[in-house]
């Protein structure tokens, strides 16, 4: 008996090959669906799974602290700092907000640039919003080494209150934290290969456009972190 054969006129098993091959082929050179190139449509897909995960963390930390039993510590107390015997409310957790948000705007004038050929320019202010991300970590690092050798707040315990704070606080802004550092390196990657005329090898610039919206998805997690856990 002969073995039945597919449309192209090959075995079914060939076919089936040929197509896994071709998808493949798809998908690492980039080919565009609905206009949307694969890199963009990865990180939007990427960007969408990572909302969900800080849903969960921010809609736990949110019911966490209604069911508290114990008084949760007062924010413009705890992240406070004293200057000339002055304790100044939310301070540095204010700078941290105006240095992060700044950096979305610096990544997207090198966007603007990106898609003008000019890469130089492009690169030298993704360059900036890789310094301003890491400027950022830093004063986090600040932030946790405070609360932990002078406050005494630990994941599972804090002498302020709650206990369920010091889990709260550290899981939360060190994920996010975890976010932005690995944003600072991917930006220096593709600053580095824009200097090097990679991109323009190539003629596309769309990785920098790529690389500054989960930048600005990073910007964006840290307004509802600053509302809910910081000015709540």
């Amino acid at each position: 008996m002969d073995i039945p054969l597919s449309p192209t006129h090959e075995p079914a098993p060939v076919a089936a090959t040929a197509g896994w091959r071709q998808l493949i082929a798809d998908w690492s050179s980039d080919r565009q669906a609905f206009q949307v190139s694969w890199g963009k449509a990865m990180m939007w897909i990427f960007l969408l799974s990572d909302t969900f995960v800080f849903s969960c963390f921010l809609t736990g930390y949110m019911t966490v602290r209604i069911a508290a039993t114990a008084p949760w510590p007062n924010p413009s107390e705890v992240f406070g700092l004293r200057i000339g015997g002055v304790d100044v409310p939310l301070l540095l957790i204010a700078i941290m907000t105006f240095t992060l948000i700044s950096s979305s705007g610096t990544m997207a004038m090198a966007v603007n640039f990106a898609y003008r050929r000019e890469r130089r320019k492009a690169a030298a202010l993704m360059l900036v919003t890789a310094a301003l991300g890491a400027t950022f970590v830093g004063m986090q690092a600040f932030e946790w080494s405070k609360l932990i050798f002078q406050e005494g707040v630990r994941p599972w315990g804090n002498p302020m209150g709650a206990a369920q704070f010091g889990s709260s606080f550290f899981m939360i802004t060190g994920f996010h934290g975890m976010h932005v550092s690995a944003g600072v390196i991917y930006l220096l990657v593709v600053a580095t290969r824009l200097l090097r005329g990679r991109y323009e090898r190539r003629g596309n610039y769309q990785i920098v456009e790529i690389a500054g919206l989960y930048w600005h998805f990073v910007d964006l997690v840290w307004v509802f972190i600053f509302a809910l856990f910081y000015l709540w």
